[in-house]
């Protein structure tokens, strides 16, 4: 993947640079091949990973279920699939529609 997202199929798969124990849940701006994602949480025993699933499943408009870790669960650079979702974040339809 030559960029930060992708589709396969129905799914977007998307490159994340998490930022745990932020001031607010924020998806960011693109830095390299990854999207910059902050989330409240503590990064402890992979809970910062599962706030930043939940997070996304609103932003997307799918539920918690519809996205697959793909790797990441305890690291900051983390790959995700989200299945057929039903809204793009700005930053994300932009990147896409280019």
């Amino acid at each position: 993947m030559d960029s930060f997202c992708a589709w396969d199929g129905d799914i977007l798969v998307l490159n994340i640079l998490g930022t745990p124990s932020a001031n607010k849940d924020a998806i960011g701006k693109p830095k390299g091949h990854q999207l910059k994602v902050s989330v409240t949480a503590a990064p402890v025993g992979g809970r910062a990973t599962d706030h930043m699933v939940r997070f996304l499943a609103k932003e997307f408009g799918v539920t918690a279920n519809d996205i697959e870790v793909v790797f990441g669960r305890f690291n900051v650079n983390k790959q995700l699939r989200i299945k057929s979702p039903k809204q793009l974040p700005s930053v994300i339809s932009k990147h896409l529609s280019q």
